[in-house]
């Protein structure tokens, strides 16, 4: 079969897991975004898939399935950054870092503020008031009025004073 035609069945699936996904119905979104796999392995479905198994408490299976996701497509910002915010769920805020950073400079990533804020949050558990309060503010930068960043932001000045 044409490349294209696998490509096109492969990203339906990978959309019919989405809407599985966001419905909360993980058992189906992970099925199809396994079928896709099985067409066409594609960064977005490996990433989706991990986002789904960190959902059912299953991190080291989601850190995994990034690692795939970089592996197809490493331009793809999306993987580092969730590797990123499952390490942190582990307490691993030093690895964290390193996978944050690479999130924010991978050419093709959207939400691109979130590894910003991420780190921000990572700084700030960290007592590196003011590390913390330049990434918030870069993520401003990118995204301006995002309200997680203004409250955090507004906090960690405070607590300079």
């Amino acid at each position: 079969m044409d490349d294209s035609v696998l490509k096109r069945q492969a990203l339906g699936l990978w959309l019919q897991g989405q809407k599985h996904h966001l419905r909360g119905d993980l058992e189906r979104a992970i099925e199809f975004y396994t079928k896709s796999l099985g067409l066409y392995p594609t960064a977005e479905a490996y990433t989706f898939r991990g986002w789904a198994y960190s959902f059912q408490g299953r991190v080291g299976e989601a850190i995994e399935e990034c690692k795939k996701a970089i592996a197809v497509d490493p331009a793809f910002g999306n993987p580092y950054n969730d590797i990123g915010s499952y390490l942190v769920k582990r307490g691993e805020l030093d690895e964290a870092i390193k996978w944050l950073e690479k999130a924010k400079t991978a050419p093709r990533y959207e939400p691109r503020h979130f590894p910003y804020m991420n780190l921000g949050r990572i700084y700030a558990q960290k007592w590196m008031i003011r590390r913390a309060i330049q990434e918030f503010e870069a993520a401003l930068k990118i995204h301006p009025g995002e309200r997680t960043c203004l409250r955090a932001l507004g906090q960690l000045k405070g607590s300079l004073n």
